[in-house]
């Protein structure tokens, strides 16, 4: 039976760090940390992803600057907003709440934010720096899993890691920490021919696919790390992950469980690199 890996016990210990800095920095340096949180239309989900990095802030001692608006905002108001945030010095990091309505471009708003302020490490500036492993900020729920990773006491280099999704939010960066850690990294897809066999082959399986107990425990091979990014929720209401965790975990060593693995990770991870963008602002290694 596999070791769940516990990801509401890993991200307290993460925001409990990002507390302790963020204190000891107002108390010698002065300093106050700020996020701008943007929410655009009445997305129930982002909602309540908002009101959660809200209390997060609290917690870590962040201020927290929300802007909530209408679902008809045009996209030249929203870059208005952007570029007004951009020039704030109380905000360290921006976060524009996705998915938005269809007629404003993710890919333009993305592309607005300072990647100095890009917590969400979404800028095509981000990105390539992640590719070449000079990177700030990385995106919040691949750094959760390589923390979770962490927490197990595995050792990445040598082993085989199978990340299934190539989503540019999960899959490819998580690919790109994972190599970077010496593992030797496939990716697979909706397109992958074996996938059974593939996964079969992995010590570390990352599942990021979005669809609900897709990978079952006779596609794991005894022994390994598994970690579930996916978060669907069942015809019965209940929430579940993108792997069968009843099959899968008398075949992993270390599994995370859903909700309560990967999910806490991912704000956890956006305090951090909060922080991070806050100290770089200000001239703090």
């Amino acid at each position: 039976m596999g070791q769940i890996i516990d990801g509401k016990a890993v991200s307290a210990a993460v925001k409990a760090e990002v507390a302790e800095e963020t204190a000891k920095l107002r108390e010698e340096k002065g300093l106050k940390v700020g996020l701008a949180v943007v929410i655009v239309g009445n997305n129930p989900a982002s909602r309540v992803y908002v009101n959660n990095k809200k209390k997060a802030c609290e917690a870590v001692g962040f201020q927290s600057f929300e802007y909530a608006l209408d679902e008809n905002t045009t996209q030249e108001q929203l870059l208005d907003l952007v570029n007004v945030l951009n020039r704030d010095d109380r905000v360290n990091g921006i976060l524009v709440q996705l998915p938005l309505p269809k007629h404003i471009d993710e890919k333009a708003v993305i592309n607005a934010i300072s990647p100095d302020k890009d917590v969400d490490a979404f800028h095509p500036i981000n990105v390539g720096k992640i590719m070449i492993g000079e990177y700030s900020f990385l995106p919040c729920t691949p750094a959760g899993v390589m923390r979770l990773i962490e927490s197990t006491g595995t050792d990445i280099t040598g082993k085989q890691c199978v990340v299934i999704g190539r989503s540019n939010i999960v899959g490819k960066p998580q690919a790109m920490l994972l190599l970077q850690k010496n593992g030797t990294v496939t990716i697979c897809h909706s397109k992958t021919k074996n996938l059974k066999e593939v996964c079969l082959g992995a010590d570390i399986l990352v599942v990021a696919i979005g669809r609900a107990n897709f990978v079952t425990g006779d596609m794991i091979k005894e022994g390994a790390v598994v970690i579930d990014v996916g978060m669907n929720r069942l015809d019965n209401g209940k929430l579940c992950g993108d792997v069968e965790f009843e099959s899968a975990e008398k075949k992993a060593s270390f599994i995370t469980p859903v909700p309560g693995g990967v999910g806490p990770m991912t704000i956890a991870m956006l305090m951090k690199n909060t922080l991070t963008a806050a100290k770089q602002q200000a001239g703090i290694e």
